[in-house]
């Protein structure tokens, strides 16, 4: 332990020694912060979720069918949460240089349910725009609720990407444009076995466009954000007498807002609408559905952009100086194209309250009741989870200043 702080310590040093490099002849000085914690989470499913996600409250991830994940009654541990962070500040004659570095341990995609580095922000800032990963426009952060629980509300829009943002207004009132990296998901519904589809293919031609305006007020905020994109689609094999090219338009709009009720209680909501954006949602199954199209015999079934509807509510509140909840309700519903598999994931509900103690500062624990509800399409099958989870958190904080 002590060698590793040795090296923290003389990197940090090197680090800021290069400090002349940047200032550009500034008064102002550069300073480097590293941030993070670890974390422990131990819990008990009283019911069935996908292994992968055993430690988190994704819908999507529930049983779509009677014991798909085997019995009730799960306990499980581990440290997922726990995070790294790096971020510098290098002033210069065009403003100030932000650099953001941050990772943290929670696997997904093909490290689903692994305890494994994943990728959260590297990110870069100066003057008026930024590039890198880093949150989406189209999504505001304020809106998650101080749990314990990591996935977060299944019915709020929830995206880092890879960005090229201008923010020519910044501070408690901003307005951000920004192009990201496009992408989609589809689903073949009962079609999803045929050959035809199986050589389709996605072609995203433009970035995603996203902007946001967030307007402040003395008993809060209130933003309003947007998404557009562009998807195609290519058949690349017409021979058959089929071809089933085409293309859609995506769109959102999100509304969101902090409402500070008193000192001591905060209300976190959001509501958001649009066809084709389940990608920028926190759960939000696919983009593209099937739908019939029998009138056509070259295209007998199309492509659409699904709409979809997110809605949060929740608030925070601090009893004490050591004691704090939160406690809400989050939906996410998907009106599906209708050649969609019966059991395809068309709804996903939300909803924990916790108790948290802070005993000293950079330090909290606690107990956290969640609950969410799966159901599908059109067979009439739902299914629920019930969970409880005990957390602790150690936060730490250290900044350099040259």
């Amino acid at each position: 332990m002590d060698r590793v702080k040795m090296i923290v310590r003389y990197a940090s040093v090197a680090l800021l020694s290069l400090a002349p490099l940047f200032a550009n002849g500034q008064d102002e000085a550069l300073t480097l912060r590293m941030y993070g914690h670890a974390m422990l989470d131990m819990g008990y499913n009283f019911h069935q979720i996908n292994s992968d996600w055993s430690d988190v409250v994704r819908p999507s991830q529930l049983p779509s069918f009677k014991n798909e994940y085997g019995a009730n009654g799960n306990t499980y541990f581990g440290v997922r949460q726990t995070r790294f962070g790096v971020e510098s500040v290098v002033p210069n004659s065009m403003g100030k240089l932000k650099v953001l570095f941050e990772f943290e341990l929670m696997g997904t995609g093909v490290d689903a349910g692994q305890t494994t580095f994943r990728l959260r922000h590297a990110y870069g800032e100066l003057g008026q725009f930024g590039a890198g990963q880093y949150w989406s426009p189209f999504m505001d952060i304020d809106v998650f609720p101080n749990t314990l629980e990591y996935w977060g509300p299944s019915g709020m829009v929830f995206f880092r990407n890879i960005q090229f943002r201008w923010m020519p207004l910044k501070g408690d009132d901003k307005l951000t444009f920004a192009l990201e990296r496009p992408g989609a998901s589809a689903d073949g519904g009962i079609y999803a076995d045929k050959i035809q589809l199986r050589n389709v293919h996605f072609r995203f031609p433009v970035p995603d466009f996203s902007a946001e305006f967030r307007k402040a007020f003395s008993w809060g905020y209130l933003e309003v954000a947007t998404m557009l994109r562009y998807i195609e689609w290519e058949d690349i094999e017409p021979d058959d007498n089929i071809n089933l090219s085409d293309n859609a338009f995506g769109w959102g709009v999100n509304l969101s807002s902090n409402v500070h009720f008193s000192a001591s209680t905060t209300g976190r909501c959001q509501v958001v609408y649009g066809e084709g954006i389940q990608n920028y949602m926190n759960d939000g199954g696919t983009d593209i559905g099937i739908a019939h199209n029998v009138d056509d015999e070259s295209k007998p079934i199309k492509g659409v952009a699904q709409p979809v509807l997110g809605v949060v509510a929740f608030v925070d509140q601090q009893w004490t100086e050591k004691f704090t909840s939160s406690a809400g309700f989050s939906i996410l519903d998907i009106t599906h194209a209708d050649a969609q598999s019966p059991d395809t994931y068309a709804q996903g509900q939300y909803a924990l309250a916790n108790l948290l103690y802070h005993p000293v500062e950079n330090v909290v624990t606690g107990v956290e009741l969640q609950y969410g509800k799966r159901k599908n399409y059109s067979d009439g099958f739902t299914s629920d989870l019930v969970k409880v989870q005990f957390s602790f958190k150690y936060i730490f904080s250290a900044s350099l200043v040259k």
